[in-house]
């Protein structure tokens, strides 16, 4: 059994019990959170929704919220004795994945 949906601009395909991380949400850990557009379930068989697949819905709990690794970033000029170095760590959240409801 898997799932397709959307959350923070990104899709994902999930099963029952994965720990995926998505853009930062605003729930506290150890909250529930469910994701309503839902693209795709498959219990059985393949149900393909157009846009969405009506009545189906992802649950999860928020396991921890976090930043990643940084990533640094260079700007460099040659010839020019121009560096410039700065960094960036993204928000996010780590979500287990309980159940998928749909048709």
């Amino acid at each position: 059994m898997y799932a397709i949906f959307r959350t923070g601009g990104k899709e994902y395909k999930v099963s029952p019990g994965d720990v995926i991380r998505v853009e930062k949400l605003a729930a506290e850990p150890g909250s529930g959170v469910e994701f309503n557009h839902v693209f795709a379930v498959r219990k059985h068989a393949l149900t393909v929704g157009n846009p969405l697949v009506d009545g189906a819905k992802v649950t999860g709990t928020v396991v921890r919220n976090a930043r990643a690794a940084k990533v640094r970033v260079l700007k460099y000029k040659a010839s020019k004795q121009y560096r410039k170095t700065t960094g960036h760590r993204q928000d996010y959240s780590e979500v287990r994945i309980n159940d998928i409801v749909g048709a």
